[in-house]
């Protein structure tokens, strides 16, 4: 099988594409913790870092389909993605110590979301969007998700897109200070190349103490956010509703919740 995350290293940017294009570049276990070891490989020797998937998707985020195929087949630990290595891998995107830009086209979904936020700079197609699918199977927001959005876009629109799901495109991203710059279709990538360029020449100090002053001053709540998303969705993965949620999924219906 290709591996499930590549990663490109020319002129001081290491460019780090989620390579898993047959599921939207659904996440397994697996694929993140690759991207995990992507990630700190490329913080070694790296000015600048692009995070990117294809141009159909960012990430549509955990991959439901593999992870019940491998419990089926007692392979479970190997796909499955636990939430603390997540955690774990979202906070080391966030403290690297450079520059960091989310080069997002199609969804960026669930803890796809949670990767492009904590990216330092979000590049959007104008026909991509961010969402919070998690209600839709009876979960809740996680991979620091209440606190990124929050953030960035305010108490209010954190609500509205983890209770309904909703898709934020790339424009209504903008406004809501979700996405700091929108391009055409197709030129996600190109930009996100264009602007790491430009910072791998920059100051590498300076860049460092920023980001650490501004995610300091921003994402006072993330590591509260990170327990708190653990232990609740711990028990929500346990309810009746998950399981139907994840079977309704699977079978394209719409799931029949009884708070169980």
């Amino acid at each position: 099988m290709p591996p499930s995350v590549l990663a490109d290293h020319s002129d001081g940017v290491a460019t780090i594409t989620i390579n898993r294009p047959d599921t939207l570049n659904a996440l397994t276990g697996e694929a993140f913790r690759d991207l995990g070891d992507a990630i700190t490989e490329a913080a070694e020797s790296a000015r600048a870092i692009v995070l990117t998937g294809n141009d159909r998707s960012f990430s549509s985020g955990a991959d439901l389909q593999s992870s019940v195929s491998a419990e089926d087949t007692g392979q479970g630990r190997d796909v499955s993605l636990d939430l603390d290595e997540a955690n774990a891998i979202i906070r080391t995107l966030i403290d690297v110590p450079v520059p960091t830009i989310a080069a997002v086209s199609g969804p960026a979904a669930g803890i796809g979301c949670s990767l492009a936020l904590a990216c330092d700079y979000v590049v959007m197609s104008e026909q991509s969007y961010l969402m919070l699918a998690f209600a839709k199977i009876g979960l809740m927001p996680d991979g620091g998700a209440t606190a990124l959005v929050a953030a960035s876009a305010g108490r209010h629109r954190a609500m509205a897109m983890a209770l309904t799901a909703k898709k934020v495109w790339a424009p209504e991203a903008l406004d809501w200070g979700l996405a700091s710059e929108v391009v055409p279709a197709g030129e996600q990538l190109n930009r996100a190349r264009e602007l790491a360029g430009q910072w791998a020449q920059g100051a590498p100090l300076a860049f460092s103490r920023t980001k650490s002053a501004i995610n300091e001053a921003s994402l006072t709540s993330l590591e509260d956010a990170f327990a708190r998303e653990s232990a609740d969705q711990t028990y929500l993965r346990g309810t009746r509703d998950f399981a139907e949620g994840v079977s309704a999924f699977i079978e394209k219906r719409t799931p029949r919740f009884r708070g169980e």
